[in-house]
């Protein structure tokens, strides 16, 4: 998984270098809410993954789950971090 997700972390930097014109992900860098955009999508995401948990629904969690960790690494993108900073602090609860 670590190559998947340092892939996908290669790919949003890169769109909030080049901004591609009809790139989601660039979208987010450019909102005119700025940051607040990608915040209110972490919320509605974690709220429709929690209704997926209840309702025992796999196939939904683990969508849900993906829209999180995707919006989380647009995040640490937006604030100038590494996704080592995450693996770090992953790592030091281990």
């Amino acid at each position: 998984m670590d190559d998947t997700l340092d892939e996908l972390f290669a790919v949003i930097e890169d769109r909030k270098e080049t901004l591609p014109e009809g790139s989601y992900t660039a979208s987010l860098f450019t909102h005119e809410k700025g940051e607040n955009a990608v915040l209110e999508k972490l919320g509605e995401e974690t709220t429709e993954l929690i209704l997926a948990a209840k309702d025992d629904d796999e196939e939904e969690i683990a969508y849900e789950a993906a829209d999180i960790v995707y919006h989380l690494l647009v995040l640490l993108s937006m604030k100038d971090m590494e996704i080592e900073d995450l693996e770090a602090e992953l790592e030091a609860r281990r």
